[in-house]
């Protein structure tokens, strides 16, 4: 089996993180986000993935060449020379995908680089192979469904309409980024821009082609960064990682992910909902909720971290409060009693003076 994984998008959303890295390397819960869907891919039997390229090629395909080689799974690219949508790539990638001989009702997986859930991907294999028809959505439910495409379908799983943003209920389901496709999809789509969800699935629903199959746990788009941190709580409640053991004196509360390099000074409390990646430092009497910490960074004495996301190499000074959504991009440094409310700061930036409002650092 094959895979495609459309990777191209720029990650606007995600700035400043997506600055200095493309979105799928930027770690969710201590790995790659992309490396989620690729260890659920492998899992589930499919034995190459494309990925369809575009913003910082190079360093994806760096990091892919040790991904494949541990994962012992083939990676391939495409390149993108004009964004081609979320169906052009699916004709970019044709020779790839559609080798000679192959059954043109072969499956294969499509999946958008930013979804984090429990994948059930073989349940929906079965499901797909069972129903016999050419392709299958995975859904899951959400509770404003009028800030959405909703999907209508029967019992069955079969689709019969999309309806975009309904002002009345139709339903609560939609799109979770996640398909699989027969290998003879792609006679549909031409190589130009194309949108799968909006050109491409609605008439394979009316033709009777297209079923869904619904998520029952968790599911995120890691668009933003208060999504990110939401997926983060939703993960960790569902991957129940083991609490730490090797910190003595210091209280790690709920759910947390942190790297075995990571040292931690006594008093501090971790958790709930927070992770923390390779080679950072945290000082004495230091609280974490609710927060990601990447790789690289340092937390001096007695400062206060929630709801926020703090970036490579960075450095926070003592007795700093950040708050409501701060996200730090790579090399950002606070100084000592620095208070910040749902700021954004850009790289390489260095802030010795509190931010009570939120505000974007350029």
């Amino acid at each position: 089996m094959k895979a495609l994984i459309l990777v191209g998008g720029y990650g606007t959303r995600l700035r400043p993180l997506t600055l200095t890295k493309p979105k799928p390397l930027v770690e969710f819960a201590n790995k790659p986000i992309i490396r989620h869907q690729i260890e659920a891919l492998v899992s589930t039997g499919v034995t190459e993935i494309v990925l369809a390229l575009s913003y910082q090629a190079e360093a994806m395909k760096n990091y892919m060449k040790v991904l494949s080689e541990e994962l012992k799974v083939k990676i391939t690219f495409t390149y993108e020379t004009q964004p081609l949508g979320t169906a052009g790539p699916l004709a970019l990638a044709r020779d790839i995908l559609w080798e000679k001989d192959t059954d043109p009702n072969t499956p294969m997986f499509m999946l958008n680089s930013d979804v984090i859930c429990e994948f059930p991907l073989k349940e929906m294999l079965e499901f797909h192979k069972n129903h016999k028809k050419q392709g299958t959505i995975l859904v899951t439910q959400v509770q404003d469904p009028s800030k959405y495409g909703v999907i209508v379908h029967e019992d069955s799983g079969k689709i019969q309409k999309f309806v975009e943003k309904p002002k009345i209920f139709v339903g609560n389901e939609i799109n979770a980024g996640i398909y699989i496709l027969n290998i003879n999809t792609i006679d549909r789509i031409q190589l130009k821009p194309t949108s799968i969800e909006r050109e491409v699935f609605p008439l394979m629903a009316k033709e009777e082609e297209l079923f869904c199959f619904p998520l029952k746990k968790f599911w995120m788009d890691m668009g933003q960064p208060a999504d990110y941190i939401r997926g983060l709580e939703l993960y960790l409640n569902f991957a129940q990682p083991p609490k730490p053991e090797k910190y003595q004196n210091v209280d790690i509360v709920g759910n947390v992910v942190i790297d075995d390099s990571v040292e931690i000074g006594d008093g501090s409390v971790i958790g709930p909902n927070v992770s923390v990646d390779k080679n950072v430092k945290i000082g004495k009497g230091v609280r974490l909720a609710n927060c990601a910490v990447f790789s690289g960074s340092v937390i001096d004495n007695s400062s206060f971290l929630s709801s926020s996301l703090i970036g490579w190499n960075c450095h926070i000074g003592s007795w700093t409060r950040l708050e409501n959504g701060c996200v730090l991009g790579d090399d950002v440094t606070v100084k000592n009693e620095v208070f910040m409310n749902n700021v954004i700061v850009l790289p390489n930036k260095v802030i010795s003076e509190s931010i009570p409002q939120p505000k974007i650092i350029l």
